[in-house]
């Protein structure tokens, strides 16, 4: 019984650790992809709305 609970709970690790390390990997392509993106088309920085206030301002790194 203690051998079950062993597996199922390594077995529930590696996949966590799995889906954080594809969830890290997908953040990195995006940012990777944005960054490119703004290689090619000479931006200083990407400019987003704020919805309270209507301005522009320039994309933090953490959105």
């Amino acid at each position: 019984m203690s051998r079950i609970i062993f597996f199922v709970i390594l077995i529930g690790g590696a996949y966590f650790l799995y889906r954080r390390f594809v969830s890290d990997a997908e953040k990195l392509q995006a940012k990777s992809k944005a960054a490119e993106k703004e290689r090619q088309t000479g931006a200083m920085g990407t400019l987003v709305k704020d919805e309270v206030t209507g301005e522009y301002r320039v994309k933090r790194e953490e959105e």
